[in-house]
């Protein structure tokens, strides 16, 4: 007799697909995961292919009830199964083989881990559906029998102990099961089609023609030039037998080509299989990818298959568009810290189904003291600990603010981590000296309309560029200067475009950098390119943020220190003129605030007392504590809850006709070419601004859009007419 696991696509002609084959596929694929990432410095290998594999095994018991049947053969059409499938799985190692985290991973494998202290107070209904429980529990043993008379080459074998962390290990477990399940299934239904074998991170060759690029551009002869010839150098031969080392080398100091030079010879050593560059927030990436695929991809090799360039999280739950989900496959890997961090406290299976590829990796975070918010760093760093000490994994926290708060108590709270010094301090010390005269910072703190703030800007000598703290108030302020002082006169650069018409402005930018003569123009911009991009300017403008912010905003500012007089200055925004103020910087404003009006210095040095001082206020302290007792006690949901790198829930939208239509219609599309032409916006915003769901999860946008303003070309119109207002003058 047949058994199905999957239903047939009629429209698409594509048959069912056996119990059998999709079992014996997804077992495949997951115990190549599992040994992909290597017994030998894993802490809980042996338990890791153990769990799995019974996963594996068993994860679509259920599937074979006879209820189910009729559906998956394309006998009867039904949204859905008339019996949860994952409880006969669960079931059967809780009940007859004391298997109880592989009945975790099966219950899981569609919505996620529950809170494990609630599961244990349900007892004998632990990772149970108490709805079916009598159900499943009076037909395991036929269910059994028909998987054991399809597969029965497999035996169970006993369970290990978890030395590690628990809750690291099980999101690890459960994306090995996922992406074997997504995959197999994409793969049936020819929705993606096989993966290719991995691109080997061939560290050696890679190294060597970085060498020859560095020696290439080495060619003056100044002590600026020779300091950082030294640290390329120091950094690529360090002989640290850490896994977490610290680099705070200072703008211009040539510090992220050392660093990756670092992580390759590291990787050499380590023998890791890939590398990821983090970079804060929702940084403009496309600068970096840009460098590393210039240095780094070998002769005949495709650079967007080498360097991965991953925006934001491309993770879709349904089964129409799980495919096209963004997976961390490529052997160098450049993303954001909201990309990462996120994906990392996840329990969502289509995020969780990447971080498989993170262990035995060198991951390098760059602005590591502002890639997240600072209630969130005491479990980062838990996590970078756990994953250093128990999945092979090194890292390297850079900063050009001389941040230590890795030592801040309260970022410590009960572990003990050991973070060792990439680069000696006489070197450290001698590249800090160019540090000190490149800027000056003054502020005015009078709140400013937008009037008042675009005319006081001007004034000052340029290039200037702005950063506000919202993408609705750079969008205003950006049309005022196009209208006011001509297009030529202004740029904007905002998460409002899409990654393709960033990566175009961009261009423009450094062509008009270029042009010294050409200097009366304004960049206006959101904390996107305040770390990550190679753009220097003569002034500087912040509104009124975080020190760090104020920090990265001042590395965008004569970064070659070719101005004897630059400086940034730190301003407030008026609340009128429809400017948005972001309620998630109040305490971090008012701590910058102090710091101004007791007249005290700013200086990078201030980069862990200000975190310090974060974190000190009861609130932020808690959240963090909360945080790491949610993970210690694996309660998944609350930890995806409240990591959050942006608090409020985004919802990917695309603004390309051609690519919508291609979705619409049912064929295929990258999830590059999505993320190349998508952007994200606030949920709460999808009726206000008609956004139109085309597919789960996707929405397409309506509204006017630009390559000036992006969305925000459309949006304006809406937020003008709600309040009824010009801002045009």
């Amino acid at each position: 007799m047949m058994y199905s696991a999957h239903s047939p696509d009629k429209e698409r002609g594509i048959d069912l697909q056996p119990y059998e084959s999709h079992i014996r596929g997804v077992l495949k694929r997951a115990i190549k995961y599992v040994e992909d990432i290597g017994g030998n410095a894993v802490v809980d290998y042996n338990s890791l292919l153990n769990i799995v594999r019974q996963a594996a095994l068993f994860h679509d018991l259920g599937k074979l009830d006879g209820a189910n049947q009729p559906i998956l053969l394309g006998e009867k059409i039904a949204k859905r199964l008339p019996v949860n499938h994952v409880d006969a799985g669960a079931s059967y190692f809780l009940d007859s083989n004391n298997l109880s985290l592989a009945a975790a991973v099966i219950q899981a494998h569609h919505i996620g881990y529950g809170n494990f202290l609630e599961e244990e107070s349900k007892e004998d209904r632990m990772f149970r559906d108490s709805e079916i429980m009598e159900h499943t529990d009076k037909t395991l043993d036929d269910l059994l029998a028909i998987h054991n008379s399809l597969i029965n080459e497999y035996k169970i074998s006993e369970m290990y102990g978890i030395n590690g962390k628990k809750a690291v290990f099980l999101r690890i477990a459960l994306s090995c099961l996922v992406d074997a399940d997504h995959t197999d299934t994409s793969v049936h239904y020819k929705d993606h089609p096989e993966p290719l074998p991995y691109i080997q991170l061939k560290a050696e060759e890679r190294l060597a023609q970085l060498d020859g690029h560095i020696t290439s551009l080495n060619k003056r002869d100044d002590e600026r030039s020779n300091l950082r010839s030294e640290m390329y150098y120091s950094s690529r031969d360090s002989k640290t037998t850490a896994d977490i080392v610290s680099c705070d080398s200072p703008v211009g100091s040539g510090k992220t080509t050392a660093i990756i030079a670092h992580l390759l010879n590291i990787a050499i050593k380590r023998q890791l299989r890939r590398i990821f560059v983090i970079l804060p927030f929702t940084n403009i990436i496309q600068q970096s990818v840009k460098k590393y695929r210039e240095y780094l991809v070998l002769e005949g090799e495709n650079p967007n298959d080498i360097v991965a360039e991953l925006h934001h999280r491309a993770d879709f739950e349904s089964n129409e568009s799980r495919h096209l989900t963004s997976l961390w496959r490529a052997p160098i890997v450049v993303t954001t810290a909201v990309a990462f961090f996120e994906t990392l406290a996840s329990n969502s299976p289509a995020s969780l189904r990447r971080l498989h590829e993170l262990p035995c990796s060198a991951i390098f975070v760059d602005e590591s003291h502002a890639a997240l918010p600072v209630k969130l760093l005491p479990l980062a760093l838990n996590w970078i600990n756990t994953y250093s000490k128990e999945w092979n994994c090194y890292w390297v926290l850079a900063s050009g603010s001389l941040s230590r708060f890795w030592d801040i108590e309260e970022i410590k709270l009960t572990n003990c981590y050991s973070v060792s010094e990439l680069i000696n301090t006489d070197l450290r010390n001698q590249l800090l000296k160019y540090e000190k005269d490149r800027i000056k910072y003054q502020y005015d703190l009078s709140p400013k309309g937008l009037q008042e703030l675009s005319e006081w800007v001007i004034k000052f000598p340029g290039p200037r560029l702005v950063i506000v703290n919202t993408v609705q108030n750079a969008a205003i302020i950006a049309d005022y200067f196009k209208m006011n002082f001509g297009e030529k006169k202004v740029k904007h650069l905002s998460t409002a475009l899409t990654p393709n018409d960033r990566e175009n402005v961009i261009k423009a930018i450094e062509e008009c950098l270029k042009d010294k003569a050409d200097d009366d123009w304004t960049l206006i911009s959101t904390s996107c390119v305040e770390a990550g991009v190679d753009l220097s300017f003569r002034t500087g403008f912040r509104e009124l943020s975080s020190l760090l912010s104020l920090l990265q905003t001042a590395g965008r500012i004569n970064r070659e220190g070719f101005y004897c007089d630059s400086e940034i200055w730190t301003f407030k925004l008026k609340e009128s003129d429809c400017f948005n103020i972001n309620s998630e910087l109040h305490e971090s404003r008012n701590i910058l605030q102090k710091y101004f009006e007791r007249g005290i210095e700013i200086l990078p040095e201030l980069s862990t007392e200000s975190i310090k001082n974060e974190l000190q206020v009861s609130a932020i302290s808690k959240k963090s504590k909360d945080l790491v007792d949610c993970e210690n006690t694996c309660e998944f949901r609350f930890v995806e809850d409240l990591f959050k790198v942006i608090n409020t829930k985004t919802v990917m939208v695309i603004a390309n006709d051609e690519i919508i239509n291609k979705i619409k219609n049912h064929e295929k599309v990258s999830w590059q070419d999505i993320q190349k032409h998508s952007f994200r916006i606030y949920g709460y915003n999808i009726e206000k601004f008609y956004l139109r769901e085309i597919i789960a999860g996707i929405y397409e946008w309506k509204l006017t859009y630009d390559d000036f303003l992006g969305y925000m070309a459309g949006a304006l119109q809406v937020i003008k007419a709600e309040n009824g207002v010009s801002l045009i003058v």
